[in-house]
């Protein structure tokens, strides 16, 4: 039951162009890259890499799958993965590159893994203004996926060392652009139909953003539930079907969600039956998690069973994610 692996030599790369280079080849082969921010450095991976993704959790040892802010490197690479209205759009041209993250719907085109939208059909996305992560993302040609680069609940770290005293040995490198400039956080609006809303206050001011697009921001999260950004209530992906946790046994024609080698009595009466990690390796099987439960769903089976899932590691944040999804609705 694999978590991060085997431990890692963890790289300093200078913040010149060998170093820009070697941070993007490391990204795009689905690494683990520390780098800094407008405010603090982000552990970065692809975005479009589900496994990849899972290995941010499983560095931070993060204990749930919230949604991950995706960067990226141009305006115009953030409409292929995301749909802007007129306001997003106005607020896009505005305020980017810089601390602004804007919450919008799904393009079709989009290629960031749902793992990183926690399988949500809207995406947070920001092009940041730090000129080293700039150069960064324009090399890497992809989004990347960053939380802060500490463990989960420690302090955000403002420098390489600090990365490298929470993560050294658990990513693959930092790239060391000396102390960031400590701010707030992106400013996170969602701009999905309606008037648009002010999920958490940051760099950018409301007043800015109301003053720009000439009306007055909602506040919080509609309903709570839904969580669209980092920062939020934890999210969850309820699909159509009821969801079983900890089967021992199928029903007929109920969907099922193995992980490892575990059998299941009766899985040959399951309409369909997808594996998270036949190996038992949690990080194959968090990659996994959200494409397989909309999988299931769309098999039509009025009930997915799942059979059991350790609660070391990146198990604790897989059954937070099958919990949610079991939840009465």
């Amino acid at each position: 039951m694999n978590d991060l692996g085997s431990m890692r030599q963890t790289e300093r790369l200078t913040s010149d162009e060998p170093g820009l280079a070697r941070a993007a080849e490391i990204l795009r082969r689905g690494g683990l890259v520390a780098f800094p921010t407008e405010t603090v450095y982000g552990l970065g991976a692809d975005a479009t890499d589900a496994q990849a993704v899972a290995g941010i959790y499983a560095a931070k040892e993060r204990p749930s799958f919230n949604p991950l802010i995706s960067h990226l490197g141009s305006f115009e690479a953030a409409q292929t993965q995301g749909i802007f209205d007129e306001t997003a759009r106005r607020l896009a041209e505005a305020f980017w590159p810089g601390p602004l993250t804007l919450v919008v719907p799904v393009a079709p085109t989009c290629t960031i893994s749902d793992l990183a939208r926690a399988g949500l059909d809207s995406v947070g996305l920001r092009v940041p203004a730090h000129p080293l992560a700039h150069a960064l993302l324009q090399k890497t040609g992809r989004p990347v996926a960053a939380p802060s680069a500490n463990r989960s609940g420690r302090v955000s770290p403002t420098d390489a060392d600090h990365v490298l005293g929470d993560l050294d040995g658990r990513i693959d490198a930092v790239l060391d652009g000396g102390a960031s400039q400590v701010g707030v956080e992106s400013t996170i609006v969602a701009c999905l139909g309606g008037t648009p809303r002010l999920l958490r206050p940051g760099g950018v001011p409301r007043d800015a953003i109301e003053t720009l697009i000439g009306m007055k921001l909602e506040s919080g999260e509609e309903g709570g539930k839904n969580p669209l950004a980092p920062g939020m209530l934890a999210s969850h992906y309820a699909p159509r079907a009821r969801v079983r946790l900890n089967a021992a046994s199928v029903g007929a024609d109920e969907a099922v969600l193995l992980f490892g080698a575990q059998p299941l009595e009766g899985v040959v009466t399951a309409r369909t039956t997808l594996n998270l990690s036949k190996n038992g390796d949690l990080v194959e099987a968090a990659a996994h998690l959200f494409s397989y439960l909309r999988q299931l769903d769309a098999s039509g089976a009025a009930t997915i069973a799942v059979g059991p899932i350790p609660e070391t590691g990146l198990g604790e944040a897989i059954n937070d994610r099958l919990k949610r999804a079991a939840a009465e609705r």
